[in-house]
């Protein structure tokens, strides 16, 4: 019998369905959340959606109070290898509780990753939004929107949306050209005026992980259109997909 592995080979103990779940990443607690809620008992600060949400909280992303996740009897702990750091993903392993890592940095791949922990991982059977969210991301870009675009997400110091991310891979299939999307880093720092001498046609402020707003980050851009969008269109993978499309196409109509 063939044992079960996350996204990065690592082997899953026990077996499923699981009834006990803690999220340690936001765009996963709302997908779990949308399949089955009851069986969400613990997720991070964070964890913003749903709103309503009413479970045992561990902390953040960063620092997760491994003792509280292990006290809620969790029969698995869902992770992400960007978000969440090794050393709290093997501490919870020390303590004996199962893990279950995702890996995504495309739309195919989070699509995929999804599937799987839904169907091998929880052993729930797969929501019907993936597929849903399969055909929306499967469209065409609009022809005569490209433009070039930088997506910061942090300042002081700022930072932007590099190479080989999801977001990057969402941009390119709304028919946007990354100008950080060429180099090596993922999350390269950079100065303003390394922003406006890439030249791009309109600047990306999401409201997450920093929160960008019309008095908090446009201003530093006096000479570049600035667009201020939701940060969740743009960085998570859940049931958000089926919106995220039709957003960001139209904050930059």
């Amino acid at each position: 019998m063939t044992v079960p592995s996350d996204d990065l080979g690592h082997p899953l103990d026990g077996t499923g369905p699981r009834s006990r779940v803690v999220s340690l990443v936001p765009s996963l607690t709302e997908a779990i959340a949308a399949a089955r809620r009851e069986a969400l008992v613990g997720a991070t600060d964070w964890c913003t959606h749903p709103a309503d949400l009413d479970i045992i909280r561990v902390r953040g992303t960063k620092n997760p109070d491994v003792a509280a996740i292990a006290a809620t009897g969790p029969d698995l702990v869902v992770a992400n290898q960007e978000e969440n750091r090794r050393l709290d993903v093997e501490r919870l392993r020390a303590a004996g509780v199962p893990v279950w890592v995702t890996r995504i940095e495309t739309l195919d791949e989070a699509l995929v990753s999804m599937r799987r922990l839904f169907e091998v991982a929880l052993g729930w059977g797969a929501p019907a939004w993936l597929d849903e969210a399969d055909a929306v991301w499967q469209q065409p870009a609009p022809s005569g929107l490209r433009r070039r675009v930088a997506v910061p997400i942090w300042r002081d110091p700022w930072m932007v949306v590099g190479a080989r991310t999801f977001t990057g891979d969402l941009l390119a299939r709304c028919g946007l050209d990354n100008v950080f999307g060429a180099g090596e880093d993922r999350y390269p720092r950079v100065s303003v005026d390394d922003i406006v001498a890439a030249r791009p046609d309109v600047v990306l402020l999401p409201d997450e992980p920093y929160r960008f707003t019309a008095d908090d980050g446009p201003e530093a851009f006096r000479s570049t259109d600035c667009v201020l969008v939701d940060g969740r269109a743009l960085t998570w993978y859940g049931p958000s997909l089926l919106t995220a499309r039709d957003h960001l196409l139209t904050a930059l109509s």
